[in-house]
């Protein structure tokens, strides 16, 4: 449903239109909600301009009369009753608007409000009226009371003559400036039940209309004045923006309260309004400066003071703000606290903000948000460039501003705010789906459902599917079951959040279990003589008792790119233009069974001479070898296979098959086609399944012996490569290595083995390792190059840190080594020292964490 003006004598017309039309016009028009198709369009105005707020334009520097924020001049509302019947206030400067069943039948000054109820398909008025004094008046908002129907209007008045009933309302009288109202009017028009002012003696605007589920009505707007605070636990004192809770005769407060910095102005130009089922209180706004280098500012920059010092929450998207932001708060019930305060939009360049138009919260709390974004760069202002961007989410039809350095005003681009701020209560939305098809709700017997909560707010969720199973639980907003007997089940969900103000809410759906399957079904016949490309297609498809097929219930496709062909059960035949494999498909294509639609897809081999051929994934591969198989004949109905182990298969494509034992195998295909010239074909090929070896391995002494090296004794077959682990970090490639452990424990050991074709097998087992702490250095060695004795090496059992340093008669360093397997050869700066006795200092740490030192002299002999 749109709300607009036109200045357009060509605009769609499908309805109401008014017979003295000139200038701009009010539109209502009613579009199907997949956008294809116009229901409805009804042109309505008088001979000056209506549907605008005092200036068709947005004209920066006409700030007059009912025009306070920039944007104002596009303020209007338009809504639906449960008959479907519109609604809508808006504004006209027409002394002829069209009237019926009016309660005021003049135009009382410059600009009047107006109150027009159309029917749902725009073709007439069911009621229409001028709503002003003799000032200027703006319709702004409209809404209509959840009980008993009648319809609230508010917005701004100059008019101190403003009609209606005051008595014993909140303001009986007007105040200096502009002053907010709120009108009642009658279900049907023809009667003004009431009016009442909302005035402090300076500007006072209503912004927003609603209503909670009981019928009282809240307003939201701004104030230049002293609004009253009455019964909030929340306010922000001397702040600009008001949301009040009346009671539904206007008599008084329920309360009221301000919220925003205090400054002297303003913060924002209202823009959202929203009373929750929880009677939460949201609001959506923006404010600042538009152009901040422009050195002569427009009246609308005067007019708010900007976001800046507006109560933000932890949880805001945007905690900063170069005010000139949009600004998102909501209010609990009664504003009892603040739940959330944000800006939002980018910083530098020009100000985010509204031209006009309509944003709207939803019902759950969720905010569509119309922007004029991502403004101004350097073109626009090149002392404040943006320096962060207007924020996009990924996967966005429009990730990039394609406005920004056309030289062109402002450079914005229309942007898109959706934000869910869940504070409405639990609700639940039970979507369900049957192989994967969504909001199918009907199937055969035994039928899997999966169900979902769509909306997915709570945090536990309980599943009753209606047919007497145990219900279930879940933390997550999803389920299945299975039907197992046939009938018609009301599936039920519960979602629950104890921490909401509503805490849960229930959604059915109902689920159709039915017992009428047919399962497609059909054979392929080649037709003779064998080199004929005909074949015939018998539908063995059985239909339940009781539900014969029609004469259009099947579809066959071909495969071969021909026309699809419907039928009844029948057979089809087909003659095909050149041999080839096809895949063919018959389709129940009739929801008049359960399983409809559902198909079958069959591949056909056509070939006047019968050729056995298929292919194998691997032919050549360590055992257990699995091999998948591709048929790749030509021709054929039937189809033999022997894998050469002693098993078999019949049919086209045998599924993969594993060799298990090493050996090699002759796998043979036998093909048969009856009606093909040699009627039958054969093929052999080989698999080899390489036998894998057998790691095996013991190890000495055993048991293991304190402080004594463990060989290990390889017992493997069928291996060239040997990989072993010895569980305490240490490595060998050898066949039968020697390790010495260097702490006490149980070590497992592995053994990899290796073929050459690179098949492995793997032994690991435990092996216990003592060690005692032990510390020695010999006395003397014989670095003459025999291989025997000719390095000095600490020796001991359990070091695991070491510092070994030998020194000369003259104390001179001639060797040093942190690793027990490296010892001095007796060379020194590459000369092999003299014999002598050299002075030695280790000092270890064992695995257990004592500390030794241990002093003593080496002979060096030649």
């Amino acid at each position: 449903m749109i709300l607009g003006r036109t200045t357009s004598s060509n605009y769609p017309s499908k309805g109401y239109k008014a017979p003295n039309l000139g200038g701009a016009d009010i539109v209502v028009t009613k579009i199907s909600a997949n956008g294809t198709l116009l229901m409805g369009s009804a042109i309505i105005g008088g001979a000056n301009t209506d549907g605008a707020n005092m200036d068709a334009a947005i004209t920066p520097a006409n700030c007059n009369s009912l025009l306070y924020n920039y944007g104002d001049n596009a303020r209007s509302e338009v809504i639906l009753d449960d008959a479907g019947n519109i609604y809508f206030a808006a504004n006209t400067l027409s002394a002829n608007f069209p009237l019926l069943n009016a309660v005021q039948n003049a135009i009382g000054g410059g600009q009047d409000a107006v109150v027009v109820k159309l029917t749902p398909d725009l073709s007439g008025l069911l009621f229409s009226t001028y709503l002003g004094g003799a000032g200027d008046d703006g319709g702004f908002c409209i809404k209509l009371h959840p009980v008993n129907g009648q319809i609230y209007v508010a917005g701004p008045t100059l008019s101190k003559d403003f009609p209606g009933n005051k008595l014993g309302t909140l303001g009986t009288l007007p105040g200096d400036l502009i002053d907010g109202y709120v009108a009642v009017i009658a279900p049907n028009g023809g009667t003004l039940i009431r009016s009442s002012y909302l005035a402090t003696g300076e500007n006072d605007i209503v912004y927003g209309l609603q209503f909670d589920r009981v019928g009282f009505p809240y307003v939201m707007g701004i104030s230049q004045g002293a609004w009253p605070v009455v019964n909030a636990a929340y306010s922000n004192a001397g702040s600009k923006q008001f949301i009040s809770k009346l009671r539904p005769d206007l008599s008084g407060y329920e309360f009221s309260t301000v919220y925003g910095s205090g400054s002297l102005m303003p913060n924002i130009s209202p823009v959202a309004f929203l009373v929750d089922r929880c009677e939460n209180l949201y609001v959506s706004g923006w404010g600042g400066k538009l152009n901040p280098c422009n050195p002569d500012p427009r009246c609308y920059d005067l007019r708010t003071a900007g976001p800046f010092g507006m109560p933000i929450t932890p949880d805001a998207i945007k905690s900063n703000t170069d005010n000139r932001d949009f600004y998102f708060i909501v209010l609990a019930k009664n504003s009892s606290k603040l739940l959330y305060g944000s800006y939002a939009g980018q910083s530098g360049g020009e100000g985010d903000h509204v031209d006009g138009g309509t944003s709207r919260f939803d019902a759950r709390g969720a905010i569509y948000q119309a922007v004029c974004a991502n403004c101004g760069g350097t073109n626009m202002c090149p002392t404040s460039p943006i320096t962060w961007p207007f924020p996009i989410t990924p996967g966005v039809i429009a990730p990039v501003n394609g406005a920004l350095g056309s030289n062109t005003s402002g450079e914005c681009n229309l942007g898109a705010i959706k934000i869910s701020f869940e504070f409405d209560g639990v609700e639940a939305d039970l979507e369900l789906s049957i192989d994967g098809v969504i909001n199918d709700t009907s199937g055969c017997f035994p039928l899997k459902v999966d169900f979902e909560d769509k909306l997915a707010i709570g945090t536990r969720f309980i599943w009753d599917y209606g047919d007497g199973s145990k219900r279930d639980t879940t933390t997550v907003p999803g389920s299945s079951h299975t039907f197992l007997t046939p009938g018609l089940y009301r599936v039920m969900l519960i979602a629950i959040d104890s921490t909401k103000c509503i805490p849960s809410d229930t959604a059915y759906r109902l689920v159709n279990v039915r017992l009428d399957k047919a399962l497609p079904d059909f054979n392929p016949v080649k037709l003779p003589p064998c080199e004929n490309l005909s074949i015939r297609f018998d539908n063995l498809t059985v239909a339940p008792p009781g539900r014969p097929f029609r004469s259009n219930s099947f579809i066959w496709d071909f495969g071969d790119g021909s026309p699809r062909v419907r039928t009844g059960p029948g057979p089809a035949t087909h003659t095909y233009a050149a041999i080839g494999t096809y895949n063919v498909k018959l389709i129940l294509d009739d929801s008049t069974y359960c399983n409809g639609p559902d198909s079958i897809s069959r591949t056909v081999r056509l070939s006047p001479n019968m050729k056995a051929d298929f292919s194998l994934s691997e032919d050549t591969a360590c055992a257990p070898l699995t091999v998948t198989f591709e048929n790749k004949s030509a021709g054929g109905q039937t189809f033999t296979w022997d894998f050469g182990d002693g098993t078999t298969f019949t049919g086209s494509t045998p599924p993969p098959k594993t060799f298990t034992t090493g050996g090699l195998y002759t796998v043979t295909l036998v093909a048969s086609d009856p009606n093909t010239c040699n009627v039958t074909d054969t093929i052999r090929r080989r698999v080899y399944a390489v036998p894998s070896p057998v790691a095996a391995f013991t190890y000495t002494p055993f048991p293991s012996a304190e402080n004594t090296p463990t060989r290990f004794l390889n017992g493997t077959t069928g291996a060239t490569r040997y990989q072993w682990s010895f569980g305490d970090g240490a490595t060998s490639t050898e066949v039968d290595p020697v390790h010495q452990y260097a702490t006490t424990g149980i070590n497992t050991v592995c053994l990899i083995a290796t073929n050459q074709f690179g098949c492995v097998d793997t032994l690991c087992q435990p092996v216990q390792s003592i060690v005692v702490s032990a510390l020695d250095v010999p006395n003397a060695f014989t670095p003459n190059g025999d291989g025997r004795n000719d390095r000095v090496y600490v020796r001991g059992f359990g070091i695991v840190k070491m510092n070994f340093r030998i020194y000369n008669r003259w104390g001179q360093l001639v060797f040093q080594s942190t690793d027990q397997t490296i010892g001095w050869d007796g060379y020194y700066k590459g000369r092999l020292q003299p014999m002598d006795a050299y002075g030695y200092v280790v000092d270890v740490e064992f695995n257990n964490g004592e500390r030794s030192t241990k002093k003593g002299d080496i002979t060096l002999l030649r």
